[in-house]
């Protein structure tokens, strides 16, 4: 301990005196800070024991023992155990007993343990269009991770996703900067709660600065190449928003953007995140980020050089490279490599990060609390309820919702699989959760279940034999089918992370169904579908998957689709009670695209030329469905939007008024949307951008008023540099239910 009594330092407001701390240090003390390590299996097994011995001869300051794909814990009592453990000998068995930072992936709820309430993930949380439901859903994961030892989330997830084929796209919440702005930010508050130190919550961090969202191809962790103003239009301004909302880390992506690869880069490390956006935070590296740098971008000549490049670019801590990492840095100052200075200040950032969150005063866990938390009534109601706002309706042409007592039908590899339903970042086999088959079976249904095919077929072809497996399988389920009252076809994509993998725990063959060359249904459960459907039995397709699949032949030949990214231990419920009855939620925080070849599809494009004539240019924006959409059971639109006096002082806000009317003799809601034109700029600015939204919910027949504010930074004309401008001049807002919507009331205001 740094006192004799085994205290540490304090200042005058009695609080743990950091420079008092850091004074205190060795050069290998404060390099072990900076150096973080895991329990399980990465590069290499490491066991708790292991660990122990890393952080006691290289002091190292951070430790993910669970949380992770990799890690042999998932059990609560299990993970609380080795949390208290490792504390305990970082505490006591270390010179100064500098408490641990144990991050974890808590992406959508604390869903790498067993037992805990996972929510839907972030795509599907996204298409609630509620920052409301994102922050009481942070707030559950915040409270149920602390619980088990939990300091750090490495979320929430800032990156707006510009190619659908990319195979983080279910992490990010969409294609709109304002909507993936929104939610992050207030998912971050929620983390964080209102102090730090709470047993209740954990650190945020942002991830993954500053642009991870455009890869060429799809393919994650490629180049970002995007003009400068797409830069700072596009994907910064979530991060603006997670930091406003005081998120405590930053992590930076994999990739490189004009060349530089974010993890070496001092221009957006430091130049863009501290100087420019002024976060004071710790940046804390993607898993191996920092070797990239030597391995696979090969703008560092070594490992030892490419931590000497991270950390002058602004890394404070390298989460996986363990002693290597803090052997590196010592190596490099005593050397002369890398001013003592800037370790220091790197230091200084992740202990006053543990002093914040409480740790100098007690890093342990009870363990007998667990039951307590994990799992309550409220969290998995709260699950349930995010999960049904979740549920796209993307047409409906009167079958839905079912009655009580239908005989149904439910074939597909996503009906009763709740791997799936679950999805990435979470245990590959969860013990509790409800599929759509036991959802169905609760509603009150007369279900028969047939799988028909599973996700390990995706690669069989046309159902070419009818001898063979999946003939036979899609066989059986159109004859069950042939004898219900309607078929739920339940399609889409099982458990991936990342580039659709790992195999070995996704189950699928790398570069088959999922993948970035593979964007739509495959063969096997497009022969599922079309068999069940020339049964002539009504069908309801439920689309389960993490990106926004082309859907075209469905869309033309079925009454009725579903949309939802994997919705969690209660998406299964979730979906059940929409069938039967409870309103489909969910607005589109992405377009759905017609195929491949219609790629790029997002709402807000920027305005070109049609050299040859617009009626000789097919249109720009077409999608399957458009960014916003999403059905209701009842029929709400809106009647009137005005802005007063149509005229706003540049530098205020703007508040539209809106009239929405419930026109169906049900209740209902509705996610109301604006969308903000600047008719004439200095430069060329997207057709429309979302710029505000509200859900709106009424009773049948009855009609209400709404404002939607928007913001003056909406109004801003961003330039190369990234500053913004308000220019004076015509706008337009569009008031209505999607980006394209037909029966959208326009109105125009002047910015003088």
């Amino acid at each position: 301990m740094t006192t004799p009594d085994g205290t540490y330092p304090r200042d005058d407001d009695d609080r743990v005196d950091v420079d008092a701390l850091l004074a205190g240090l060795t050069l290998a003390e404060k390099a072990g800070q900076c150096a973080g390590t895991y329990v399980g299996e990465l590069d290499e097994h490491q066991t708790v024991a292991d660990v122990e011995a890393l952080v006691e001869d290289h002091h190292l300051g951070a430790v993910t023992p669970f949380g992770w794909a990799g890690s042999p814990h998932v059990q609560p009592a299990d993970a609380a155990a080795v949390a208290n453990r490792l504390q305990r000998h970082a505490v006591e068995e270390t010179r100064h007993g500098v408490p641990l930072l144990i991050p974890v992936d808590a992406v959508h709820g604390h869903a790498y343990l067993d037992h805990t309430t996972v929510f839907p993930q972030n795509l599907a949380l996204a298409a609630t269009f509620s920052p409301e439901l994102a922050e009481r859903v942070g707030r559950v994961t915040a409270r149920e991770a602390r619980t088990t030892g939990v300091t750090t989330n490495y979320g929430p997830t800032c990156d707006v996703a510009r190619d659908p084929r990319w195979g983080r796209t279910f992490e990010t919440f969409g294609e709109s900067p304002a909507l993936v702005g929104a939610m992050a930010a207030a998912k971050a508050r929620g983390l964080q709660g209102e102090t730090l130190d709470s047993d209740e919550s954990v650190a945020a961090t942002a991830k993954h600065f500053p642009a991870y969202g455009g890869p060429l191809r799809g393919e994650d962790a490629a180049p970002v190449e995007v003009s400068r103003t797409t830069f700072h239009r596009t994907f910064v301004p979530p991060f603006v928003e997670a930091l406003d909302a005081g998120v405590a880390s930053v992590m930076p992506c994999y990739n490189s953007i004009d060349g530089e690869p974010a993890h070496g880069s001092p221009r957006f490390l430091r130049g863009l995140l501290r100087e420019r956006l002024g976060f004071d935070g710790v940046v804390a590296s993607d898993w191996n980020g920092v070797e990239m740098l030597h391995a696979d971008h090969r703008t560092a000549e070594t490992s030892e050089a490419a931590v000497a490049d991270a950390l002058v670019a602004g890394v404070d801590v390298g989460s996986v490279n363990g002693a290597r990492h803090a052997e590196a840095i010592v190596s490099l100052v005593e050397r002369g490599a890398i001013d003592e200075a800037t370790l220091d200040a790197a230091v200084r950032r992740i202990l006053a990060l543990k002093r914040d969150l409480g740790l100098f005063d007690d890093p342990f866990v009870d363990a007998d609390g667990l039951d307590v938390t994990l799992r309550r009534a409220d969290h998995v109601d709260l699950a349930r309820d995010v999960a049904r706002e979740s549920v796209t309706l993307l047409q409906n042409d009167g079958l839905l919702p079912l009655d009580t007592g239908t005989d149904v039908l439910v074939t597909g590899p996503n009906a009763d699989d709740l791997t799936a339903q679950v999805g990435g970042w979470s245990v590959r086999d969860p013990s509790e959760g409800t599929t759509l088959v036991e959802g169905l079976d609760a509603a009150g249904g007369t279900v028969t279940h047939e799988p028909g095919v599973t996700h390990r077929d995706a690669d069989a072809g046309a159902a070419a034999a009818t001898d063979s497996d999946v003939g036979a399988a899609i066989d059986r389920a159109a004859a069950a089918a042939a004898d219900a009252d309607v078929a739920v076809v339940a399609l889409g994509e099982g458990w991936y992370i990342h580039e659709f993998g790992p195999s070995e725990l996704a189950g699928t063959t790398t570069g088959a169904f999922p993948s970035r060359h593979h964007f739509g249904l495959p063969d096997a459960q497009s022969d599922l579908l079309r068999a069940v459907h020339e049964t002539g039995t009504p069908t309801v397709l439920v689309l389960v998957a993490g990106r926004p699949l082309p859907v075209p032949w469905a869309a033309d030949h079925l009454p009725t689709i579903l949309f939802t990214p994997p919705g969690g231990t209660e998406g299964g419920a979730a979906l059940a009670d929409v069938l039967f009855g409870a309103e489909p939620g969910g607005a589109l925080p992405i377009s759905i695209p017609r195929s491949t070849a219609h790629l790029p599809t997002h709402h807000d494009y920027v305005r070109h030329p049609h050299p040859i004539g617009d009626d000789e240019h097919p249109p720009s924006y077409d999608p399957l469905y458009p960014f916003g959409h999403g059905r209701s059971y009842a029929d709400l639109a809106v009647t009137d939007a005005t802005v007063p006096d149509g005229t706003v002082t540049a530098g205020d806000p703007v508040t539209v008024t809106a009239t929405v009317e419930n026109r169906s003799d049900r209740a209902g809601s509705q996610v109301v949307q604006a969308y903000l034109r600047d008719e004439y700029a200095s430069r060329a600015q997207p057709v429309r951008e979302l710029c505000a939204f509200e859900r709106v919910e009424l009773d049948a027949g009855k009609t209400t008023r709404i404002d939607l504010r928007v913001p003056p930074a909406t109004m801003g004309v961003v330039d190369s540099d990234g500053d913004r401008t308000i220019e004076l001049g015509a706008f337009t807002l569009s008031v209505g239910r999607s980006a394209t919507d037909p029966r959208a009331r326009r109105v125009e205001f002047t910015v003088e």
